[in-house]
């Protein structure tokens, strides 16, 4: 067969197969989608688009970092805990410098008081050992400067604030420190601790989701100590980190020094309330004789607060109300 009659044939079979493909389209019509569902979807997308564009995004971001614990992140409500350094050698007074950066993009460099700081920074190793709770002082330029002593090993810096105009932040950043890293793989509670000549015990349970009383009392060398002297604005600060992620929580004393009500000692009343059941590292911060020391404690929390008949307490009369205790969660 030449050339010419296979492309004759060949255009021939193309036209047949296009002649019947009409055919097939004039006996079955076309083929529509059903018009109710069609319109269905349209009201759906049309109604969801609506709803969308009149949601604030910066609402629903904060709405979902408020669900966060505190100092899990470097970024939060538009501030940034910058390190001017992610690395540092061991040893004592060590100097750490930092920015918080601001919604702008530039140092904040107006904050209000916090307990009677600018700036609370927090820095432990992530093994929880070597807790420190220091005041940095800023630059103009908004940099802030302070030392800690540091072992080797990764630590966890803490940045407490509030920028003048803002919601109080507490955000967190990692410092790596060269060297050999012993952890100290301490897996038991812990509710007495000895700082020196002073003895200090925890009694409470925290449980998730509920708000725990925690009773701290001061003795040094055997005799109850009542003459705490106030720090950062309380008689003790006290802060909680979750074992695992090192979420943050930051409490102080029910009552204040200058209330006329609330005792120097010897014991300490918190009210905290953790998110999670599981092991906390509590660290308490009294000052007494001019020095402010740290106790250190581990407890574990429980999925649900204890009843009253596995604590021993009469039931509350339900038809009196108990005024709210004036502790400060922060």
């Amino acid at each position: 067969m030449s050339v010419t009659t296979k492309l004759i044939a060949f255009v021939a079979i193309v036209a047949a197969v296009f002649a019947g493909a009409i055919g097939v389209g004039r006996l079955f019509g076309p083929v529509d989608a059903p018009a109710s569902a069609d319109h269905e979807d349209m009201d759906m997308a049309e109604d969801t688009g609506e709803d969308m564009a009149g949601m604030d995004m910066e609402d629903m971001d904060m709405s979902a970092a408020s669900d966060i614990p505190k100092g899990l992140m470097v970024s939060q409500n538009g501030y940034t805990f910058d390190l001017d350094q992610t690395t540092a050698a061991p040893g004592s007074s060590v100097p750490v410098s930092f920015t918080i950066v601001g919604p702008d993009g530039e140092p904040v460099t107006d904050y209000d008081l916090e307990h009677e700081k600018e700036l609370h920074l927090i820095a432990v190793r992530r093994d929880f050992t070597g807790f420190q709770h220091v005041h940095p002082v800023m630059d103009s330029d908004g940099t802030w400067r302070t030392r800690v002593d540091l072992t080797s090993g990764q630590w966890r810096l803490f940045a407490d604030f509030k920028a003048t105009g803002a919601d109080p932040v507490t955000l967190g950043n990692d410092l790596a420190v060269r060297g050999t890293y012993r952890p100290d793989l301490a897996t038991t509670d812990s509710r007495t601790a000895r700082v020196g000549p002073y003895e200090v015990t925890l009694e409470g349970d925290l449980a998730a989701g509920s708000e725990a009383k925690l009773t701290l009392s001061v003795t040094r060398k055997g005799e109850p100590v009542t003459d705490l002297e106030p720090y950062l604005g309380a008689y003790g600060h006290l802060v909680a980190l979750r074992a695992g992620d090192l979420a943050y929580l930051h409490v102080h004393p029910e009552g204040t020094p200058d209330d006329g009500v609330t005792e120097p000692g010897p014991e300490v009343v918190f009210y905290a309330q953790v998110p999670s059941a599981g092991r906390y590292h509590l660290y308490l911060d009294f000052q007494h004789g001019g020095v402010v020391r740290t106790a250190a404690f581990t407890a574990t929390a429980s999925e649900t607060a204890p009843s009253e008949e596995s604590t021993g307490e009469e039931p509350e009369d339900t038809e009196e109300t108990e005024e709210p205790h004036s502790g400060d969660e922060h």
